[in-house]
């Protein structure tokens, strides 16, 4: 066979076996990698991890590594350590970690200069500073606050050498300098820079950049400058005029510019060509120092947006004069004929909307992605030779022997694996040459998965578990033949004995019972078609005499659908009668549903059995058939109730229904009697409102709604409704016997929980009902005075504390909820989904009328029925509507109302909407502004049960998929740069 055939048991090809039958490289044993590939290689320079996004972190901190001067200052600072400060070392048993930003990156110097790992975890420098690992930052905003806080820490230094490094390699001097066109008198304002900040914008070479920096600027018109000599405004220029520079030369281009149309950041990927010789005496005030400086890294950064990209730079080496590009981990010299530096943007940008690379000469380099150039000055001096300090040694001579031994430690694990790996080698070739039974041998039943598993060395093979395969009667049934496989007894009993397991399934497993019982099964399956036609012709028959049964017609109209449903639930209990058959338990509740489910399902004839388990009264439901067709039938349904011709229906029914046909006309005259009594009761707009006080009485009566809508479903209904024996007002008191409402809720919010009683209609109700509560407001008003200065009473009065403990509760409720249901969507058009999805807040009455969604109310076919006020027809009500529907009483549809994308979800009031960002199927995007460690409930209110949720989010400018990038800049977030970290002191 080619593949394994899957219904038969003797196939044992295809089942992972390929795998162990050739020749198998050693490495194929195991997963682990050789440790030698995280060893440095010989003359290669020492990577850095990336933690996320700090790329930008380590570009900068491999060039200031490669900074020679700079190493050796640091390493002359004294460590702060007061075991290395006595001299006696650090203890063995207690890891290293520096205090300072010093210490930090002497430390990171030392590993990247002598370390034997190809790269080593910069996290301890990174934390010291407090960066966000996750968010990439602007690199030069960067290098500007590192430098500045590091000239800080060094400043407090005694050694000069060390103190005044950064001035030395970094700082030079330039002048703002300012010119009267009136008198020419010059004003000179002299500042210290770290870098030039170039602008790059419609600029091909950077000689054009440093050009337009020290550009004459004139003064006119508003900007005129104020002249101490004129003592007045007049014309002016100003300029700035290069008075120093620093041995290090950092050049800043300004790739990344605000654009005001946007009001976002972005990138200019314009080409500027540099050289590698740079000769700066053009542009400065004195002429008669050496300005040559020779190109000694490029900073990169790849991408095409200012807000996603990766970082990498291309460093020189002052010992060999070699370059090599540093990306994170890995590191790699760059070689060739023709040097290209700066070029790495070719694998961000289809090569369509690439724009044509300018030719450079000899020594020239051009590229559209550097973002900072650095030059050294140019000296015959040969390069310094820097030693790592005793105490820094010690260190990476403690960390190089803990990776040396996890170099042990892996290699012997490989070791290990290849050893495993070749005695189950040896151990599968030979098993599996004796793994089918030969005929007339012993031989066991072992599952398909097992053995595939034992096959596959990814994943240990477990005990044998056989119990998914067995039926009700503890064999192997035999509908799971194929997915068994028929092993010798002698491979079977070594399975056994090396991984345990049971129960053995042998050649009396197989279950004879469920053989005979499927086989019974299949018979009445493939004999049913033809039954149905005997049993068809059958029933044209009339049946004389007493002969006959008793069938219900429904069963007569499925029987055929019951009988194969039937069968097939046999065929499926068969399966599943162990509960174990797909290997998993069913839960309790889950089981006892789905038996409830079915015992709610009538079975055949059933449906002529009454309530005492006899046949029923009802002679339409059922007929008689002969008894050929219920033998027939009684095959399919052996324990179908039985009754025959001559069995009278049962006693207690007739006795039922003649109770109650009385009973129904009973509550008939009763509801009619009712109806007529109470009118204004069933017809609301009959009924006074607390809204507009009637004039003609001072006194109104109290029952609860409630009792009102029971009232009406039996005057209705008087024939499926209960009749209503009591007014239940206990409902609308306290325990102390006092109203829980007061009159202004009772306008407004508490109006659907009462109903108002005129004084004529509450006599006959104290006659009809029994009243167990009365509850009664007066209205008190001076004679002549106006109607809105009227005083209003209850009896009895209100309980102020119960009332007060009702609203407590109340609000309590709107905010401690578990599995209530909020409603998420995202918001494409502002209008159209708020009307939709919150009609409430829908304000605009020039808008085409809503549609109607009310369910009609039970018994609106009454002509006499009508819940209405005045007849209107009840709408959905807008906001402006909102005080008169509370007045008037209209109950309001609290159908959610769906809109298309929305999701619904289920929360409990102590969940924050970061736990909805973070679901497996996030809900909320990574952009949702706001503070997502708030509770769902939060301090401006609660949000309650079928809220709609309105989330802001900020939309991305177009960004391609870069695959090639490892760090994306969340733009959704408001840019807080270093806020925060110890790169600005904090």
């Amino acid at each position: 066979c080619r593949r394994n055939c899957r219904g038969n048991p003797n196939c044992l090809v295809g089942i992972g076996e390929h795998v162990w039958l050739g020749e198998i490289d050693e490495n194929s044993f195991h997963n682990i990698d050789d440790p030698n590939c995280e060893r440095r290689k010989k003359n290669a320079f020492v990577g850095l991890t990336n933690l996320g996004a700090t790329c930008y972190v380590n570009t900068f901190l491999q060039m200031w590594f490669l900074n020679l001067e700079l190493r050796q200052a640091l390493y002359l600072c004294p460590s702060t350590c007061s075991e290395f400060a006595a001299g006696g070392g650090l203890p063995k048993d207690k890891d290293y970690e520096p205090q300072t930003i010093c210490e930090h990156l002497q430390y990171l110097f030392a590993l990247l200069q002598n370390s034997k790992r190809r790269y080593i975890d910069p996290s301890g420098f990174v934390k010291a500073l407090g960066l966000d690992t996750g968010q990439q930052q602007d690199a030069q905003e960067f290098s500007k606050l590192f430098m500045s806080l590091l000239e800080d820490t060094l400043s407090k230094q005694k050694n000069p050498d060390v103190r005044n490094i950064v001035q030395k390699q970094f700082c030079g001097e330039y002048a703002y300098v300012t010119v009267c066109n009136q008198c020419g008198r010059e004003s000179k304002l002299v500042s210290k820079f770290y870098e030039l900040e170039l602008n790059i914008q419609g600029h091909k070479q950077l000689t054009d950049c440093i050009t337009e920096f020290l550009k004459e600027e004139k003064l006119e018109g508003d900007n005129r400058y104020f002249c101490e000599t004129c003592q007045s405004k007049q014309n002016a220029t100003r300029k700035i005029r290069l008075l120093s520079l620093p041995c290090t030369l950092n050049l800043q281009l300004m790739r990344f510019v605000f654009d005001r149309q946007t009001g976002h950041k972005k990138k200019l990927n314009t080409y500027i060509g540099f050289s590698e010789l740079l000769d700066m005496e053009p542009f400065m005030e004195q002429k008669d120092g050496v300005y040559v400086y020779e190109l000694s890294a490029v900073l990169i950064h790849r991408g095409v947006s200012a807000y996603s990209g990766h970082y990498i730079a291309h460093v020189k080496d002052p010992q060999t004069g070699e370059w090599y590009k540093f990306n994170d981990e890995d590191i790699e010299k760059m070689e060739g004929k023709k040097l290209q530096l700066g070029i790495e943007e070719d694998l961000a940008e289809p090569s369509k909307s690439q724009t044509r690379k300018p030719k450079c000469g000899k020594g020239s380099h051009c590229s559209r992605n550097a973002y900072m150039l650095v030059y050294r000055l140019q000296t015959r001096e040969r390069s310094l030779t820097i030693e790592v300090p005793a105490f820094l040694q010690e260190l990476v001579e403690r960390d190089n022997c803990k990776f040396e031994e996890w170099c042990n430690e892996m290699a012997e694990m490989r070791k290990q694996s290849v050893a495993r790996g070749k005695i189950k080698h040896e151990e599968v070739k030979e098993l599996y040459k004796r793994l089918p039974a030969e005929a007339g041998s012993p031989y066991d039943f072992i599952s398909l998965e097992w053995l595939q598993k034992w096959l596959d060395e990814s994943t240990p093979p477990k005990p044998i578990d056989n119990t998914a395969c067995l039926c009700s009667h503890g064999k192997l049934h035999p509908d799971k033949i194929p997915i068994m496989k028929r092993i010798s007894e002698y491979v079977a009993d070594f399975f056994y004995r090396r991984y345990g397991g049971g129960p053995r399934l042998n050649v009396k497993a197989l279950c004879k019972d469920c053989v005979v019982e499927r086989c019974r099964i299949l018979r009445l399956k493939n004999q049913l078609n033809e039954d149905y036609k005997t049993v068809t012709n059958l029933l044209k028959i009339t049946v004389k005499g007493n002969d006959g049964f008793w069938v219900g017609k429904a069963s007569l109209r499925s029987w055929r659908q019951l009988a194969l449903e039937q069968l097939n639930e046999q065929d499926e209990d068969a399966e599943h009668s162990n509960g174990k058959m797909n290997g998993n338990t069913q839960n309790k509740d889950e089981s006892n549903e789905e038996k409830r489910e079915e015992e709610e399902e009538l079975n055949f004839n059933e449906d002529i059995v009454c309530p005492h388990g006899d046949l029923c009264i009802s002679e339409n439901e059922r007929r008689v058939v002969s008894k050929e067709a219920w033998e027939k039938l009684k095959q399919y349904f052996p324990k179908a109730p039985e009754f025959p011709n001559s069995k009278e229906c049962c006693s207690q029914c007739k006795i039922l229904e003649r109770e109650g046909e009385e009973n129904e006309a009973l509550h008939k005259m009763m509801a009619s009697e009712q109806k007529t009594s109470l009118q204004n009761l069933f017809h609301d707009k009959c009924r006074p409102c607390l809204g507009s006080w009637p004039q003609e009485t001072d006194e109104l009566y109290i029952v609860s709604q409630f009792f009102v809508e029971e009232w009406r479903k039996f005057v209705r209904r008087p024939t499926r409704c209960s009749p209503v024996s009591s007014v239940g007002n206990s409902a609308l008191l306290c325990p102390h016997g006092g109203l829980m409402f007061t009159y202004a809720s009772m306008t407004k919010e508490d109006s659907k929980l009462i109903a108002l009683i005129w004084p004529s209609e509450w006599e006959k109700i104290q006659k009809l009902f029994v009243v167990d509560h009365v509850i009664k407001l007066t209205r008190t008003q001076a004679a002549g005075a106006d109607p809105a200065s009227a005083l209003y009473a209850s009896e009895p009065q209100l309980c102020p504390e119960c009332r007060e403990g009702l609203l407590c509760q109340q609000q309590r409720d709107l905010r401690e909820y578990t599995q209530a249901t909020i409603y998420i969507h995202k918001v494409v058009d502002n209008k159209k989904v708020m009307k939709a999805a919150a009609p409430e807040l829908n304000v605009s009455s020039s808008e085409a009328e809503e549609e109607r969604e009310e369910n009609k109310p039970e018994g609106e076919q009454d002509p006499d029925f009508n819940q209405t006020n005045d007849g209107a027809k009840r709408q959905k009500i807008s906001h402006q509507s909102y005080i008169a529907y509370q007045t008037q009483g209209i109950r309001r549809s609290t159908r959610h109302r769906k809109v298309r994308g929305e999701k619904a979800l289920l929360v409990s009031a102590n969940q924050t909407l970061k736990e909805l960002k973070i679901q497996p199927s996030p809900l909320l995007p990574s952009s949702c502004l706001g503070d997502t460690d708030r509770p769902v409930n939060f301090e401006r209110g609660p949000l309650l049960v079928n809220a709609l949720l309105c989330f802001i989010f900020q939309a991305d400018e177009p960004i391609a998929d870069y695959a090639a990038m490892d760090d994306v800049m969340q733009v959704c977030m408001p840019e807080e740069g270093f806020k925060g970290t110890g790169l600005l002191g904090h």
